[in-house]
């Protein structure tokens, strides 16, 4: 069972870990006068020297390499594969929208990306859906049938995100691969594409000529490793359920940073699907804490009679006699209740006997 104090620092790095995602939403704007087109590919160069870097010290190289070994023929190798280009389009898509004007547009695909995913689960997997997660997708869909009922259309980069990333994570599901694996494979097979595209628009001569690119560059790859890093280590440290809601906070910093940094503005006839949006995430951050807070009730309760470690006397003492509390009232609601049992048999008994 983990502690509060991993709790708490699972939290902050969870959280830190977002933030510095978000960060990278407006490396675009520092990075000119490149394009965003060279922007995502010295993203994707910058993050497969960071990767490589991170698995040199973590000792996973092996573990890479016995995934591997296990795709045995031409269709497997397929499948493994065929996500890569998914993951390539939204590196590109994330880094070129922002200078380009359509980073609120993004913004949007990333706040509906989490309940599509849910959506999938419920239909590809036959994953229950709790009665708030209907609510949130409900509100969700209410908010942008609104917007194309307004407008007759929704913003193709909105479409882009959130129907990108489910393809990309169903595929990776089904054939079972680990995510450093599945990561650095995509930025290996990328590499090639992004080395030609920087040649050919001139990408290395931009940074070769522009000094501030010199150290924004390497900063960019530092960033995307602390992302990275902080992400692995507070998937370590918090319960699934509690680093699945606090991933909603890259959406709402993204949104954050549109406004106040980008200076997008929100239609005002838009203003009702955000509105909804940000209810139904909020709805879903409600949901999300409400199971985790079931499950570790469940495992508290689970866990009276397992060994305190690291606890002081007192401490077992008061748990031993919250233990003894506990199952006195269970024994006597049992008594009670086979009491009344044994009381109505009597009274059948006795009326047989009077007859």
């Amino acid at each position: 069972m983990m502690t509060t104090n991993q709790t708490s620092q699972g939290t902050i790095t969870a959280v830190a870990a977002n933030f510095l995602y978000s960060l990278l939403f407006l490396f675009g704007l520092l990075l000119q006068p490149l394009s965003g087109t060279q922007v995502a590919s010295w993203r994707v160069l910058t993050m497969f020297f960071s990767l490589v870097l991170l698995v040199t010290l973590l000792k996973q190289w092996q573990h890479i390499f016995d995934y591997l070994k296990t795709l045995k023929n031409a269709k497997e190798w397929f499948l493994f594969i065929l996500p890569t280009p998914i993951l390539g389009a939204q590196i590109w898509i994330f880094m070129w929208a922002p200078v380009n004007g359509l980073g609120l547009e993004v913004t949007l695909g990333y706040f509906l990306y989490p309940m599509l995913m849910i959506v999938v689960g419920r239909f590809f997997y036959n994953e229950d859906m709790s009665l708030l997660q209907w609510v949130a997708i409900g509100c969700a869909g209410f908010g942008i049938a609104y917007d194309i009922f307004q407008y007759g259309a929704i913003s193709w980069a909105t479409l882009f995100v959130c129907l990108g990333y489910p393809p990309y994570y169903l595929l990776r599901r089904y054939l079972a691969v680990p995510p450093i694996t599945g990561l650095i494979s995509d930025l290996v097979l990328l590499l090639p594409v992004v080395l030609v595209a920087l040649y050919m628009n001139g990408g290395f001569e931009v940074a070769i000529t522009n000094h501030k690119l010199w150290y924004l560059l390497p900063l960019l790859g530092i960033i995307s490793t602390a992302a990275m890093s902080l992400t692995m280590i507070a998937s370590r440290k918090l319960p699934v359920s509690l680093f699945g809601t606090l991933c909603y906070l890259e959406p709402i910093f993204l949104f954050i940073f549109s406004i106040a940094i980008l200076d997008h503005n929100v239609e005002e006839g838009s203003m009702l699907m955000y509105s909804m949006i940000f209810v139904a995430l909020l709805i879903m951050i409600a949901d999300s804490a409400l199971g985790y807070m079931a499950r570790k009730r469940d495992d508290r309760l689970h866990g009276y009679n397992e060994p305190q470690v690291g606890s002081f006397p007192p401490r077992r003492r008061l748990k031993n006699r919250r233990i003894k509390g506990v199952l006195a009232a269970h024994r006597f609601r049992k008594i009670k209740k086979y009491q009344q049992k044994i009381d109505k048999m009597t009274r059948k008994i006795e009326a047989l006997h009077l007859k």
